[in-house]
């Protein structure tokens, strides 16, 4: 890509004003120095004023290690017009005189923090996995929203986290767009294909994919509900739950189904729960309690 060059002499500030002039010198080839930071912004645009403060505080912290230029795209609007800024705050990193991470609109101070960090190559480690536990922790109480932020934070510190991979693609599948969920999963690292939390997400794609071959649940449910004993119409009823994401109860009808009879159908009910336990993931409850319950049937 190339940018609006100029005279401009590089400056050590950590912290300073830029203009499509100065860019090549501020930022491409400062960049090969230390990581910095573009934040183009305007005077009328509130969100800029929330994100600027605890940019430049973090930028700051670092001492030099990463820097920030800020850009008035109002006054010098021709590099935010090469990169595309096409709302702001738009937020740009380079590193080696090109752009390697960014961000749009204002995000809360905590995720500007661990984007600032990671430049400044700080180790993410410790940051991570409590991002992780909050993510899953949301995507369990139904906070799609809340997950995707989650998860999303976590791929901007370490963008071949498979579980943030797995995690995005099951938060898109929640959201009802198994698609979308089957492209996050192509970005997980080949030696990483097989990974529990991937495999999870894949069978859990494979139980939604069944979603029209399935009778109604709420027909289902009815048929069973008038008649325990038909199994047939049970197992059925297990397969509509699983396809549309409701594994606990998925798994609790296919248990049932066992108790009454464990070899029923050639063993279709406990074939079918092996694999909603593998849809929910080994360290869900409903794999965990369900694992629990199947083994008090089977060696009562």
């Amino acid at each position: 890509m190339t940018f609006i060059d100029g005279a401009a002499t590089p400056d050590t500030d950590i912290v300073k004003d830029g203009s499509d002039q100065g860019f090549m010198a501020d930022v491409v080839e400062a960049s090969r120095q230390a990581p910095v930071i573009v934040d183009f912004w305007a005077p009328w645009c509130g969100p800029c004023r929330t994100l600027g403060p605890p940019l430049e505080k973090a930028v700051r912290a670092t001492g030099g290690a990463v820097r920030l230029v800020k850009i008035n795209i109002d006054e010098h609007p021709g590099v935010a017009g090469q990169l595309g800024v096409k709302s702001i705050p738009a937020v740009y990193a380079f590193d080696q005189g090109r752009p390697i991470d960014g961000f749009m609109g204002a995000i809360p101070e905590s995720q500007i923090k661990l984007f600032v960090e990671r430049l400044a190559g700080a180790d993410m480690t410790a940051e991570i996995e409590p991002l992780l536990e909050q993510a899953a922790e949301s995507l369990k109480l139904g906070d799609i929203g809340g997950a995707a932020q989650g998860y999303t934070a976590v791929l901007q510190l370490d963008p071949e986290n498979v579980k943030a991979i797995a995690g995005m693609a099951r938060v898109a599948l929640t959201a009802g767009d198994p698609e979308q969920a089957r492209e996050i999963l192509e970005h997980a690292p080949p030696e990483k294909a097989n990974d529990p939390d991937v495999a999870s997400v894949r069978a859990a794609l494979e139980l939604a994919g069944k979603a029209e071959a399935t009778g109604d649940a709420s027909d289902l449910g009815l048929k069973v509900a008038n008649d325990p004993e038909d199994l047939q119409a049970r197992f059925e009823l297990a397969e509509a739950l699983s396809a549309r994401g409701d594994l606990e109860n998925a798994s609790e009808h296919l248990l049932a189904i066992i108790e009454k009879d464990r070899e029923w159908n050639e063993g279709a009910a406990r074939a079918q729960l092996l694999k909603v336990f593998e849809a929910a993931g080994p360290m869900s409850e409903v794999t965990k309690s369900g694992r629990r319950k199947l083994s008090a049937i089977l060696f009562s």
